[in-house]
């Protein structure tokens, strides 16, 4: 098994990619209000600030700035996936492994997590979050996607209503390559 290396910074944000193992399921958006009970629950009980947030059909992108002395998004994340996968009904297609586990098979392993290094790094990150759903065809106009924080980043003056990305963004900017 390869040996996963995370960047553990007290106070640090972070970008993550969390994807559900079936790719052609429309789960996070079809539950997104489990979805968001189940993060404001965890915010309570293990804080952290939402910096930028996006929910498409089966992934999603965020960032996140962790509290001061703290640097453990790995339990918050644990309680966010096992706290949603626990409240949809059992149906999912699951290995043999997973059965003897008692897992379900609803989240990829594992999750894609980028400590962020600076203001550019930052930037191209949150814009690339906003950008996604136009990126994979779901609506033309960053406006139009319900599942993001994008309409608290207009009310911030941070985007303007009709932002869609400037067209020289590179919008794989947060992937991995």
């Amino acid at each position: 098994m390869p040996n996963y290396r995370r960047a553990w910074v007290q106070g640090g944000t972070y970008f993550f990619t969390v994807t559900l193992r079936d790719r052609r399921s429309s789960l996070l958006t079809q539950e997104v209000n489990l979805l968001r009970r189940i993060i404001a629950q965890t915010k309570r009980n293990h804080p952290f600030q939402i910096d930028a947030w996006v929910v498409l059909p089966e992934h999603m992108h965020c960032l996140w700035t962790l509290p001061p002395g703290d640097a453990d998004f790995a339990t918050r994340w644990k309680v966010i996936k096992s706290g949603f996968a626990r409240r949809i009904p059992h149906g999912e297609p699951r290995s043999i492994e997973q059965q003897m586990r008692g897992e379900r098979g609803i989240w990829q392993p594992r999750y894609w997590e980028h400590l962020i290094r600076d203001e550019t790094d930052y930037q191209r990150h949150f814009d690339y979050i906003h950008i996604n759903p136009v990126k994979h065809g779901w609506v033309t106009a960053v406006k139009d996607w319900p599942y993001s924080t994008f309409r608290r980043a207009v009310a911030d003056g941070i985007y303007t209503e009709d932002w869609a990305g400037d067209v020289s963004l590179d919008v794989r900017a947060a992937e991995r390559r």
